[in-house]
């Protein structure tokens, strides 16, 4: 049996959700027929669906550098107000949310803490929580499974907007459980309400699920991407490329002057005596067309997982930053 996500069972509950309504959503918030969310809701609710919020990233997921702002606006087809959650503000204000009684998130999440999407999710809670609105969050897969947990807690000291509560980098929660532990264990208090999935398993992997993927940010293109996320994102604080600009972000990473043949063997060395399995490493070149090294050529590899149920992606990339670093 094919997973229902949280969108797919909210027909048949909206008669529950009293008043004006908004929507926190993105370009992967869709239904298991791939019918984009903002469709439903709006055919759900009419005129009562009152405001649109939206990530990082933007509505569309169309911004595509990595720290761009996007602007509010008015949907072009629906007529509704859009209101950037990554602009002048992280939160939503007072004004935004004048005259709404129920807040429905409905956010495609990575499995791993430093995606933002979670931390927009709970700004809103809290302005909900003093407003006394109500949040219903849609649940939908941790696409890297429910199970495997991997890093440190974040030490609190080091919050920012990548990395708010206190959780690993792989912390194998979906979006409600999310929702659920920031409300009952991280001090949020909101009036919230949890769309359960149904068919969903912890052992599951996205691709199981039988559900589409629809690429919540434009560098989390594939499964595959979501897979590495956790161990390579950390390349972002360095000086090599991500991959960012490339087909395969955080799958590929470089420098212009490394030579990946010439240090194949020193990088792979690393890993004989550590119990890690289930990826390869392939020496390449590649040329990001945009951020970091953009219309350089950067020698470098390509990180490719074997066996998703043996990788362990922030082990790895752990190992790969230490022997990066070597060679450099």
């Amino acid at each position: 049996m094919n997973v229902r996500t949280g969108l797919d069972r909210l027909a048949g509950r909206e008669t529950r959700i009293k008043g004006r309504v908004a929507y926190l959503c993105h370009n992967a918030s869709i239904d298991s027929r791939c019918r984009e969310g903002l469709a439903v809701v709006q055919e759900l609710f009419g005129p009562r669906l009152a405001a649109v919020f939206s990530p990082q990233h933007g509505l569309f997921s169309d911004a595509q550098d990595n720290m761009i702002e996007s602007d509010h606006f008015v949907h072009p087809h629906f007529k509704i107000p859009v209101f950037s959650l990554y602009s002048e503000t992280r939160a939503p204000t007072d004004e935004m949310l004048d005259g709404i009684e129920h807040v429905i998130v409905d956010l495609q999440d990575a499995g791993c803490r430093a995606y933002t999407f979670m931390y927009t999710m709970t700004l809103m809670m809290e302005a909900c929580g003093r407003r006394d609105i109500e949040v219903i969050v849609l649940d939908r897969p941790n696409p890297i499974g429910g199970i495997e947990v991997e890093g440190a807690v974040l030490d609190m000291d080091f919050a920012s907007f990548i990395g708010r509560h206190p959780m690993p980098m792989r912390h194998g929660m979906t979006i409600g459980e999310i929702a659920r532990m920031a409300n009952e264990h991280w001090g949020i208090s909101c009036p919230l309400k949890v769309v359960e999935m149904e068919g969903w398993q912890r052992a599951m992997y996205f691709g199981e699920t039988g559900l589409p993927w629809a690429f919540p940010s434009p560098n989390m293109p594939h499964l595959d991407t979501a897979l590495v996320f956790p161990g390579t994102v950390v390349l972002e604080g360095t000086n090599l490329s991500e991959g960012r600009g490339s087909t395969r972000p955080f799958e590929l990473f470089g420098y212009p002057a490394l030579r990946p043949h010439a240090c194949f063997s020193q990088i792979t060395d690393v890993f004989k005596d550590v119990p890690l399995e289930g990826f390869a490493l392939r020496p390449l070149y590649f040329q990001p067309t945009f951020d970091k090294h953009a219309g350089h050529t950067c020698g470098g590899f390509q990180l490719h997982v074997t066996d998703r149920q043996r990788f362990k992606p922030w082990h790895t990339g752990q190992f790969l930053l230490r022997a990066l670093y070597e060679v450099m």
